[in-house]
């Protein structure tokens, strides 16, 4: 079955990049045609950056670099108006070699080694190919001049923004069980960035999903999330940026024990999810079927979990249990837990496995654990009155335009930057 791509959006900054160059037309010919502009648009192209941050780093750059190659390009029209020729001469040739030296080195000294390329560029625009000029030090003041125009240019389209709305009191919602297919989709560069930039803006944004941590960190890679995450279908709280949890609901040892004497009386493994510190173990007692064994080993290797062929201890942490296998067995097997005494403490949840056809999951949790609790802990934890969900799902606050992590992205942007005059 072939895979139908569509062409990626034309991005803000290439937009940005085209109205910078035509900006700095547009100065050069305020300025009387005075000046080269190609330096000014080759400053605007390295400054505009997706983040303001990154924006301001580079022009930081972009200007430390023009200095130093302009102050020893100096040096050298100087050496050749008043000691000795310069342009064109072995002794000029070796003296401009010899002066990369003490222009990479100033960038070093400055702690811009960064700026080193640029500093580079402009000294040998300098006395490379404009030693000859009739005036040499209005061309270096020039250069000057239209590199921090460029700048200047650069800094003001990337920080432009349309006149909008930021909705910062509200806890924004996406739910990645009923969107991710497959779970492994990541989100194209283009709304990485724009999630980026509106959680730099305020946007209160978190995940729901009933995976594990490991389970999002390819799908949701580069995105900077603000808030912890609601994952295991609402048994914990985690937090991507410190790789930590937050909050969690625990199974007792008790419980469990007895949950898992169940499934091994069944003939069944239990994969068994416990916290060990920050760490996420999954103990198991053997891989029977076809699904246990697949699932181990496309999972195995991933630094987030770490399986373990042995029981669990009774103080272990144990966030959740999960069992896969045949449908009919799996069936049998929840009708026994719902019924005994121990099922009372927990909240049981049994569905098909798209991935393995025939098979079902059964996944226990604490009978308190649910999204909606945790979302309720989060919400007030930072202080935000409302929370709108964000999805494909008839139900959800803001429907998306398809059921994908891309969908999300552009679903947050009209609904957290809506244009000032739209209600």
């Amino acid at each position: 079955m072939k895979s139908h791509h569509s062409l990626p959006p034309i991005g803000n900054r290439i937009i940005k990049s085209s109205a910078g160059v035509l900006l700095c037309y547009c100065v050069y010919l305020l300025r009387g045609r005075a000046g080269l502009p190609f330096y000014s648009m080759l400053a605007v192209l390295w400054c505009i950056q997706p983040y303001t941050s990154k924006a301001v780093s580079q022009a930081l750059q972009r200007s430390v670099g023009t200095l130093i190659g302009a102050a020893f390009g100096l040096v050298i029209i100087l050496l050749e108006i008043y000691v000795i020729p310069v342009y064109n001469t072995v002794w000029g040739y070796l003296i401009i070699g010899l002066m990369i030296i003490p222009v990479l080195y100033t960038t070093v000294l400055l702690g811009r080694k960064n700026a080193s390329y640029f500093s580079c560029v402009v000294f040998l625009s300098i006395t490379v190919v404009h030693m000859t000029d009739s005036d040499p030090f209005i061309f270096v003041l020039n250069r000057v001049l239209d590199t921090f125009i460029g700048i200047a240019v650069g800094l003001l389209v990337s920080i432009a923004r349309l006149p909008k709305k930021r909705v910062r009191d509200k806890l924004f919602v996406a739910e990645l069980d009923d969107m991710l297919a497959p779970v492994t989709e990541e989100l194209e560069p283009y709304s990485k960035v724009e999630i980026n930039r509106m959680l730099d803006d305020g946007l209160q944004f978190t995940i729901v999903t009933m995976r594990t941590p490991a389970a999002l960190r390819k799908p949701l890679a580069d995105v900077r999330l603000n808030l912890p995450v609601v994952v295991m279908n609402g048994a914990a709280l985690y937090d991507m940026k410190e790789n930590s949890f937050v909050k969690a609901y625990i199974i007792s040892g008790q419980t469990c024990g007895l949950i898992r004497e169940i499934v091994l009386a069944e003939g069944m493994n239990c994969f068994t999810n416990a916290l060990c510190g920050d760490a996420l173990m999954i103990y198991y007692d053997s891989l029977e079927n076809d699904a246990e064994k697949s699932i181990y080993e496309s999972m195995r290797c991933s630094p987030y979990r770490n399986y373990l062929c042995r029981r669990p201890h009774p103080d272990d942490k144990v966030i959740y249990l999960m069992i896969v296998d045949k449908t009919e067995k799996t069936e049998v097997l929840r009708k026994r837990i719902s019924g005994s005494e121990s099922g009372k403490m927990v909240n049981i949840v049994s569905y098909p496995s798209d991935d393995y056809p025939g098979y079902s999951y059964i996944k226990i949790y604490n009978k308190n654990a649910s999204a909606k609790r945790m979302l309720e802990c989060l919400r007030e934890e930072y202080g935000l009155p409302e929370a709108v969900t964000v999805g494909a799902r008839d139900r959800d606050d803001v429907r998306t335009s398809g059921r994908s992590l891309n969908a999300i992205a552009k679903a947050l942007k009209n609904s957290f930057e809506p244009l000032w005059f739209k209600k």
